[in-house]
């Protein structure tokens, strides 16, 4: 059959597949087919490969009004993340919609400029009015911790990147063993001390690196010094590594983040500073171009992809009204490259 426009014959669109042509092609009913696709548990086995496999043929595509009809979820979550381009925040977000997509969920995000309590709860409320099943937050800031404590109490929440004493369930990287594995590497070289250039005092992430190095220093009981306060762009790594450079004390850096690592780098270089001869130097995230950098960069590498699929779970559970484990926190990997290398003598 066509259809007719303006005197020219179009060809008919092709029906979609429905519940009902699953259903015929699995020899089952429709209300089988239902209970596949929304509680799979009560549907035996050989039943539910028989539908699957029909689902998959036909590339059917559940209606979501009409699931969210039968099941009382809207199949979306809502993510309220930081507004920034910086890799760690963008790159946890990313792993949040992957794992998200992989069972089949959309999302909705909500950027804020700015973590405060008004922010956090605006926001939330936002995506509340879209139906979402639950919320996640990405939240790297000390300042968020007052919001994250006055979520509304019947929406499934999770945090990323927070503190773990807030009564909200936590996935994070653990930042602390990322630094003192990062400060064990450079003095197992033989450097006497780490400097270290930080990353700003409101970041969680920030003082979790700080705390590391720290606790490594002092329980070999070498000398502190004082921390550099950068902002996370290369830029001030840039300006403290020319501070760096002036001292010829300074043979080993620990930096909280690749791209200050980068600035650091050529800080040194222009100094005519060798790196690894005269400082070797460690930094944080292993953003994409860290193995390209001259020299490749030691860093710690954080596990982004497996941050968004434990957030992901972690909201599932509270979703499905189990209790699973309040916190989860996951090791970072120590990278080595060509930026580190033992301390020569004198």
């Amino acid at each position: 059959m066509t259809q007719q426009v303006s005197g020219e014959a179009l060809p008919e669109r092709p029906r979609a597949t429905v519940m009902e042509d699953v259903a015929e092609r699995a020899g089952v009913s429709a209300m089988t087919v239902s209970r596949v696709l929304n509680t799979p548990e009560k549907v035996r086995p050989d039943t539910r490969a028989r539908v699957l496999d029909a689902v998959r043929e036909l590339s059917y595509r559940p209606n979501s009004a009409a699931r969210s009809l039968v099941t009382g979820r809207s199949g979306v979550l809502g993510v309220v993340s930081f507004d920034t381009t910086l890799y760690g925040p963008a790159s946890t977000l990313h792993g949040i919609e992957q794992a998200a997509r992989s069972e089949d969920y959309l999302v909705t995000i909500v950027s804020v400029s700015a973590l405060s309590r008004r922010s956090i709860g605006e926001a939330v409320d936002r995506l509340r009015f879209q139906s979402v099943d639950g919320v996640v937050i990405v939240a790297p800031h000390e300042s968020a911790a007052d919001g994250l404590r006055h979520l509304p109490p019947d929406l499934p929440a999770v945090v990323v990147g927070a503190r773990d004493d807030l009564p909200v369930p936590v996935a994070a990287v653990d930042q602390v063993t990322g630094a003192v594995r990062a400060t064990k590497h450079l003095l197992s070289l033989g450097h006497r001390t780490v400097w270290h250039v930080s990353g700003p005092q409101d970041w969680i992430d920030a003082s979790g690196r700080i705390a590391g190095w720290r606790s490594v220093l002092e329980a070999e009981g070498r000398e502190i010094p004082e921390p550099l306060l950068g902002d996370w762009s290369a830029r001030s790594g840039f300006e403290h590594g020319k501070r760096l450079a002036r001292d010829p004390e300074v043979t080993a850096v620990f930096v909280a983040n690749d791209h200050m690592a980068t600035g650091v780098l050529r800080a040194l270089r222009e100094a005519g500073r060798q790196v690894p001869q005269d400082v070797s130097v460690v930094g944080f995230d292993d953003v994409p171009e860290a193995a390209y950098l001259w020299p490749p960069l030691s860093t710690v590498r954080q596990n982004f992809t497996e941050v968004g699929r434990l957030s992901f779970q972690l909201l599932l559970d509270r979703i499905d009204g189990r209790a699973g484990a309040p916190h989860r926190m996951i090791e970072p990997e120590l990278v080595v490259r060509e930026s580190t290398a033992a301390r020569l003598p004198g």
